[in-house]
């Protein structure tokens, strides 16, 4: 059946390119327009969440070459019809292993397994707690899950209690979902996970601890920082990590008890309808979670770099005023990410774009990635940095404190989140 012709206009694409043109030019005038842009070859790299330098290392390169001479170079359907390979299998029981939980499961990235489990998990009738500064991800997958949840004040034990003892006095049966990173992308800090864990008990609350920042990088073979505690994986619910960082490679895990996989297998959309992962990518998180537990020269050499550099911080009256106020102090254990926060977009620009002009890629961190008023350089550090690489940026970093503090234009030439 034909429609009804409509005496409305019909929409004009050229209407839509304008408005969305307008929008555009708003977030260029405010010094918020993100770009791609292709790095320079031989700059040296502190924006990375290559925290090891395993992209680089020869047996995960080895391991993907092998796998694409064995299986081709995609996985060429979805998980429940042809795509799981052995591969798959093989590096789901290594994570299960690697967090001492009774399965796994993997999934194309970690945005797409944040949203993926809170939207086959948690219910309308369900109340979800999420730190602050919790991901995007995160919060996006809080949306889709159609429950109710607010944010609890960053890192706050406090708060967090007082937002737990309101609840269970209003509803003593209703489920409790606690969210929060173990490190936190932009801040580089984490929760005192004793606490969290502990709040999460006593109130009846199920927890899900994303590990993306900390695993390869906190805890022995570096299994994350709620192995640095010393916690029992059982007491968390859901175990979320990525390979895409410290383990230099592609994709991300949920880890946790055999009816919690089982659950996601068959509820989880972001898993059921979508790709594998490309056998090249499974080999080379296989390999990565191998090199972990052998090789732990990667994770002490990159702790070594960061309590340098932050130790040169700390001595510079300049730098020590940029940092956050837990990092304004020695720190027995740090994440190898420290942000310097310079407060305004263009004053990140500047700083970024002088570093630029040195050789030094250091991406400038604006809003909305970061609150308003709180743009930043997120200097990421590797085990693959040099020491005549690290002494360049604190040098290069102490430069940047003689440039004005009011920088009307910049122009951006690295990709800013």
């Amino acid at each position: 059946m034909m429609p009804t012709p409509s005496n409305s206009p019909s929409p004009s694409n050229d209407a839509l390119w304008q408005t969305l043109q307008e929008a555009l030019n708003e977030r260029a005038d405010q010094q918020s327009l993100r770009h791609c842009v292709v790095p320079p070859v031989h700059a040296v790299n502190f924006a990375s969440n290559d925290y090891l330098g395993l992209s680089q290392h020869p047996r995960l390169k080895a391991a993907s070459q092998e796998a694409v001479a064995q299986y081709g170079t995609g996985a060429t359907a979805s998980r429940l019809v042809v795509g799981t390979l052995p591969l798959h299998e093989a590096l789901e029981a290594a994570v299960a292993q690697f967090k001492g939980t009774e399965a796994a499961l993997t999934f194309a990235s970690g945005y797409q397994a944040n949203v993926s489990v809170l939207q086959a998990l948690v219910g309308k009738e369900a109340l979800i707690l999420a730190d602050r500064l919790c991901h995007a991800s995160l919060l996006d997958g809080c949306q889709l899950s159609g429950a109710r949840w607010q944010r609890y004040a960053h890192n706050d034990m406090e708060d967090l209690e007082r937002k737990l003892a309101q609840a269970r006095a209003a509803d003593t049966a209703r489920p409790i979902w606690l969210l929060s990173e173990s490190v936190f992308s932009m801040d580089g800090d984490w929760p005192h996970l004793p606490t969290w864990v502990a709040l999460a008990e006593r109130y009846g609350a199920y927890t899900l601890l994303d590990e993306a920042h900390a695993t390869g990088v906190l805890g022995p073979q570096g299994k994350g920082l709620l192995a640095h505690y010393g916690i029992a994986p059982q007491r968390i619910s859901v175990h979320m990590g990525t390979f895409s960082k410290a383990l230099g490679s592609q994709g991300a895990y949920i880890a946790g008890p055999q009816v919690l996989i089982d659950t996601l297998i068959n509820q989880a959309r972001g898993f059921i309808y979508t790709t594998a992962l490309a056998p090249a990518v499974a080999a080379a998180n296989l390999a990565a979670l191998q090199v972990l537990a052998q090789e732990p020269q990667h994770q002490e050499a990159l702790q070594a770099n960061v309590q340098w550099v932050h130790q040169q911080c700390l001595v510079h009256e300049g730098l020590r005023t940029l940092l956050p106020p837990s990092l304004q102090g020695p720190c027995a254990l740090l994440s190898p990410i420290i942000p310097l926060l310079l407060g305004e977009n263009a004053t990140a620009l500047a700083w970024s774009q002088a570093l630029a002009e040195q050789g030094l890629l250091l991406t400038a961190i604006r809003p909305p990635t970061v609150p308003q008023g709180q743009a930043r350089l997120r200097l990421a550090l590797s085990a693959m940095h040099t020491p005549s690489q690290l002494q360049q940026l604190v040098q290069a970093l102490q430069q940047c404190c003689a440039l004005p503090p009011s920088v009307t234009s910049c122009a951006p030439i690295l990709p800013v989140p």
